[in-house]
């Protein structure tokens, strides 16, 4: 196994059934930090989280061109690293709910339960709305910063929403007195060009038969990105899958409504030791 093939990851648990967690574009696998702790019990011995920095993300290494194929390779490598002969409850978020959706079409073996997280598995077409943030964050003067209160007084003045704000500037490192991006900034910005085909909105044709183990559709009631269209879809590629609707949140799901995620996850653990 190179190191290149596994992806950074932080282990929360020392005990129980496996989780992992995928997080969305320009995340980190700690933004899932509460709700793995929460599942892993205040002993530790409930379950075992895995939160992974999903490729050219957080601590992980850069790609030189985005495709999901290679971030499910590298996620299935990651997880037979951490346990070579378990299987996992595999949980994804937006871009990750996209990537555990291919990691499991591809690598089934390695997924007993998959949870998906206010996504589906389709074009959406481009990345115009991202575009904004891609160019703010390219454009704020590293050089120049004096520290995290000047970056986030610079980034102010090009996204007011203190909340998006603060999302995206975890994404911002210093060592020693240099700052860094620790997002692939140029990848996305290739791949989020203006009228180019966006790989990261789009959604592969993997050639794999349909997943036939249990799938939970977490879908955010106020958020637009799952349409009741999109589950023929869905079904076709994950027959069992099983829509939940989150009332009242937007598309950060396991931000806005943690406790409802929390025991959605908890009750896919009971029915996984049920079954066993």
């Amino acid at each position: 196994m190179t190191a290149e093939a596994t992806l950074f990851t932080t282990q929360v648990g020392s005990a129980g059934p496996r989780v992992a967690f995928l997080h969305g574009l320009f995340g980190q696998g700690r933004n899932w930090t509460q709700i793995a702790k929460a599942l892993a019990g205040p002993d530790g011995s409930a379950a075992r989280c895995l939160l992974v920095d999903l490729p050219d993300h957080g601590r992980s290494a850069w790609t030189e061109e985005f495709s999901y194929e290679t971030y499910a390779a590298r996620v299935a490598a990651t997880l037979r690293a951490a346990a070579p002969d378990e299987s996992w409850v595999l949980v994804g978020h937006s871009l990750g709910g996209k990537v555990a959706m291919v990691t499991t079409l591809t690598h089934p073996h390695l997924v007993r339960n998959l949870v998906v997280v206010d996504i589906a598995p389709k074009d959406y077409g481009d990345l115009d709305r991202f575009v904004h943030y891609i160019e703010a964050m390219r454009a704020l003067p590293l050089r120049e910063l004096t520290g995290r209160a000047d970056a986030e007084e610079r980034f102010a003045q090009v996204e007011p929403d203190p909340a998006v704000r603060g999302f995206l500037l975890q994404n911002l490192r210093r060592q020693g007195t240099t700052w860094s991006w620790q997002a692939n900034l140029e990848l996305l910005a290739r791949d989020a060009a203006r009228g180019s085909r966006s790989r990261i909105a789009d959604f592969p044709d993997t050639g794999a038969p349909a997943y036939e183990g249990p799938v939970v559709w977490l879908v955010g009631e106020e958020s637009g990105y799952v349409k009741d269209t999109d589950t023929e879809q869905m079904r076709a590629l994950f027959p069992r899958a099983r829509p939940v609707v989150v009332k009242g949140v937007g598309h950060w799901v396991h931000s806005e409504a943690p406790d409802v995620v929390t025991e959605t996850l908890r009750r896919v653990l009971r029915r996984q030791a049920a079954d066993a």
